[in-house]
């Protein structure tokens, strides 16, 4: 609070000194004061009738009269006093203006600052996840001194899941009782989180809750989302199918979320023999084949990874196509055709050869990060279909 006070006073003495320059520093050269400035006009005045009255424009009686009425003007206004008035004013009104802005800056900042705030604060730190989680403990704690607070459960449930801590996540839904009964959103993040405690497992009250979201709200994402990944991981890639194109209809075309959608729904029609929509797209040339994951990194992968099947042309780091899907049981089939180009104009089955690597992710995030499980990158023929590709690496 202290060097807060002592910034702001010489910052407001800074304003002063530049503000009230001109009075606190006057010129070096003498200024005129009103009394020799009336001097100097009455004189010219004096000059000017003398003037005329030597040409003959006016007479000689008219000249006495202008005279002495002219001089008698002169003697009122250049009185002595003017002197001392003109010299004391520039003190007068710099003193004048300091009380002024101190009195006015003051008010101003008790009325709107928060001069107690701003001492209660002290240094500011960064945020840091120790400091979140902390945070995120005493509202648990204010909690269990509120348990009917549903929504606060409902919040802290929220940031238990953001902290990854999915098990107190589960806990804190549980508590938010029926208040999430009616929010869709709600619902379906709770299945989102009661599966990731079972190792992906849909089975039970996580799809239990998915149906009731989609039953309230038909339309919502994730419940969508959730509700084909269910399907998919219980073999059912008919229903997935289903699930997913619902949910793609509602994305924005030519982007990412969109382009992982179509191709969690090329995967599923792989894996179920479905004939494609677009009979079309299949038209073109494609890649397809097996992905096998090698048995030293089968306990490392989880239901919950996502798995990425990236073609480029080779020698470019940017990809032509990619199959984004959740991880089934390997081997997985997969498709790469011109429905996962990442540009239209650009497909897949105007190229010859493609490079293709395979990464499975924790996160599911489009840059690599270590502890991905990789495959070697293989360049394949466009319009091969027995191709294997085998993950075998970590990434470091």
């Amino acid at each position: 609070m202290a060097s807060f006070l002592i910034s702001a006073f010489l910052l407001l003495v800074l304003v002063l000194v530049l503000l009230l320059r001109p009075f606190i520093f006057p010129a070096k050269i003498s200024a005129t004061s009103r009394r020799q400035m009336n001097a100097a006009i009455y004189k010219e005045e004096l000059d000017k009738l003398a003037a005329e009255h030597k040409t003959g424009l006016i007479t000689s009686s008219d000249y006495e009269i202008a005279h002495v009425e002219m001089r008698q003007r002169l003697f009122q206004n250049t009185v002595i006093e003017d002197d001392r008035e003109v010299a004391g004013s520039a003190k007068k009104t710099a003193t004048g203006l300091s009380v002024f802005i101190v009195l006015f800056s003051s008010a101003l900042y008790f009325a709107l600052g928060d001069a107690v705030r701003i001492a209660e604060r002290g240094p500011e730190n960064p945020v840091t996840q120790e400091g979140v989680e902390k945070m995120v403990a005493e509202f648990a704690v204010k909690m269990e001194k509120d348990p009917t607070n549903l929504k606060g459960w409902v919040m802290l449930a929220q940031s238990y899941r953001i902290l990854g801590r999915t098990q107190a996540a589960a806990k804190a839904y549980e508590r938010a009782g029926d208040f999430i009964d009616a929010d869709p959103r709600l619902l379906a993040d709770y299945a989102d989180v009661l599966a990731a405690n079972a190792n992906g497992s849909f089975v039970g009250k996580p799809l239990q809750l998915i149906n009731k979201a989609l039953k309230l709200d038909p339309n919502n994402l994730i419940a969508l989302w959730l509700s084909g990944t269910a399907s998919y991981s219980a073999g059912n890639y008919k229903a997935a199918v289903q699930a997913w194109e619902k949910l793609a209809q509602q994305l924005p075309p030519n982007t990412d979320e969109a382009r992982a959608i179509q191709g969690s729904i090329a995967e599923a029609r792989s894996k179920g023999g479905l004939v494609p929509l677009k009979p079309s797209v299949a038209l073109g040339k494609e890649i397809s084949g097996v992905v096998e994951l090698s048995p030293e990194l089968k306990a490392t992968s989880k239901p919950s990874d996502t798995m990425m099947i990236i073609a480029r042309k080779p020698g470019e780091r940017m990809p032509v196509a990619v199959l984004k899907a959740p991880v089934g049981s390997f081997p997985m089939n997969f498709a790469l055709n011109d429905a996962l180009a990442m540009n239209p104009s650009a497909p897949l089955s105007q190229l010859s050869e493609a490079s293709i690597e395979v990464r499975i992710s924790k996160t599911g995030m489009a840059k690599p990060e270590a502890g991905d499980l990789i495959s070697s990158v293989q360049n394949i023929k466009v319009g091969a279909n027995n191709v294997r590709l085998l993950v075998d690496q970590v990434r470091q």
